[in-house]
């Protein structure tokens, strides 16, 4: 019995997760590229896999229906967007994620990223360093709104950080399942909010949910961080917001199109991270253990 590790970086930190392999007498094979797979790769990696350990690699119908072995699919991570769920369901492939792991580590970055983008600290780390000395007045994260968008276990974690920190929260969520927190309609939450913070999947039939007149509608000297999915947020859109200083400022940690390389590299008051989410050890360590028990209890 063979399945494939897809993810670049698995097993880094903790060899746990292959000595549960070991144990069940599973032969795996590893990503050898140490980057996210193509197309092409995947399919010639998954080759007589009767299981993966998936990452954020396309599993499209067009990879899946080269794959005639493959019965489980366990994503190490929360988000199924590069899944094509209809394709397992027809073809009887058992997928599986593991949501719990990450929940933490994604609302400590949201976290770091805010109050970085509202003290200016990663902008004025890079004028030091390039030899400017400019102190740049900041603001205080106590007292401000924060909009969250999606409402799920992340988002419920990220209201936990920030709620004893003095910020007022709502959110916005198409099924709302929190009496105790305010709930908003999208336009309405983004023009309400100080600071929007979005942990989402991407909406059905759409890939962008928060377009120029979304972020039109926030408030003037407003912040906006994305740690939720690629494709969430119109990059263009978002890009002439903060060159014109309709925005104060951007956090982006998941883009449309990775690695990314377009034009929010141009701009000082936006901090970009290589979609980091879930890289705390300890979530990542967990979150390989739960997609490999997850798998092998699949394969069972």
């Amino acid at each position: 019995m063979k399945i494939a590790l897809t993810t670049s970086s698995f097993a880094t930190y903790s060899d746990e997760p292959l000595e549960l392999l070991n144990r069940a007498g599973i032969e795996y094979l590893m990503n050898p590229h140490g980057r996210k797979l193509a197309p092409k790769e995947t399919v010639e990696l998954l080759q007589g896999c009767v299981g993966v350990v998936a990452g954020t690699e396309e599993l499209s119908a067009a990879v899946l229906s080269q794959l005639p072995e493959l019965k489980v699919l366990s994503r190490c991570g929360v988000g199924m967007d590069s899944v094509d769920g209809a394709y397992c369901e027809a073809h009887g492939i058992s997928v599986l994620n593991t949501p719990f792991g990450p929940t933490l580590a994604v609302a400590e970055l949201t976290l770091g990223l805010i109050l970085d983008l509202m003290r200016n600290v990663t902008h004025m780390d890079r004028e030091l360093r390039a030899g400017t000395w400019k102190k740049r007045m900041g603001w205080q994260l106590r007292g401000k709104k924060v909009g969250i968008v999606g409402f799920g276990r992340i988002g419920q974690a990220v209201a936990d950080v920030l709620r004893p920190m003095g910020c007022e929260v709502a959110y916005a969520d198409p099924f709302p399942a929190c009496k105790e927190t305010l709930c908003l309609p999208l336009d309405e939450l983004m023009a309400w909010a100080n600071i929007v913070t979005l942990h989402c999947a991407k909406p059905a039939g759409a890939c962008i949910l928060v377009g120029r007149e979304q972020i039109q509608a926030m408030r003037p000297g407003s912040w906006i961080v994305n740690c939720g999915r690629g494709g969430l947020v119109d990059e263009a859109a978002l890009y002439d917001a903060l060159k014109s200083g309709h925005l104060s400022g951007a956090a982006v940690d998941c883009f449309n199109d990775e690695p990314y390389a377009g034009p929010l590299k141009e701009l000082n008051n936006v901090i970009l991270t290589p979609h980091i989410g879930s890289y705390a050890r300890e979530g990542r360590i967990q979150m390989e253990i739960d997609a490999v028990q997850n798998l092998i209890n699949a394969l069972k």
